[in-house]
């Protein structure tokens, strides 16, 4: 059961990019809620919620994976992909709802461009202990995504052609 959470329900056992599969629940989420008229607020609780509970499998339950497998970072761990994305999407929530598709494709791209190519100091988050060092790397990839994204919108605020 401990690995089956860790792989977000079989998504990380996916054999092609399986952080990219794991990333799309949340992304479903948060765009069912937007569309079906939910309030930012809403659905800003509900992606903190699954960061949350992401982050506490992925915590206390990624060193059963680490032990199965002997890998530092298994592949099959998914958690934090979870948490990472549901973390980027925390404030696109309050972007404008006429282009909430856009602004939820940017975060998902954004999210797996930054969790793949890891800028500084996010590869040096890896070295912390078990299910810490998974988790910590994606967190800050979905922080970085986040600030870009609201960068982009508040940089552009007078652009009537911006998609965000």
């Amino acid at each position: 059961m401990k690995r089956l959470l860790t792989s977000c329900f079989g998504l990380g056992r996916l054999p092609l990019a399986p952080g990219t599969w794991a990333s799309m629940p949340p992304m479903i989420v948060f765009v069912v809620m937007a569309e079906s008229g939910a309030p930012a607020m809403l659905i800003s609780v509900i992606m903190a919620i699954i960061v949350l509970i992401a982050s506490a499998v992925c915590i206390k339950f990624a060193p059963y994976a680490i032990a199965a497998t002997g890998k530092t970072d298994p592949r099959e761990v998914v958690a934090d992909e979870v948490a990472g994305q549901a973390l980027t999407l925390i404030p696109v929530a309050a972007l404008s709802p006429a282009n909430i598709w856009t602004a939820a494709i940017l975060a998902f791209l954004l999210f797996r461009l930054f969790d793949i190519v890891k800028p500084w100091p996010i590869r040096r988050l890896e070295m912390l202990p078990a299910g810490w060092g998974i988790l910590a790397d994606d967190l800050l990839a979905g922080v970085y995504a986040a600030a870009l994204i609201l960068f982009l919108k508040y940089a552009l605020v007078g652009c009537p052609s911006c998609l965000i």
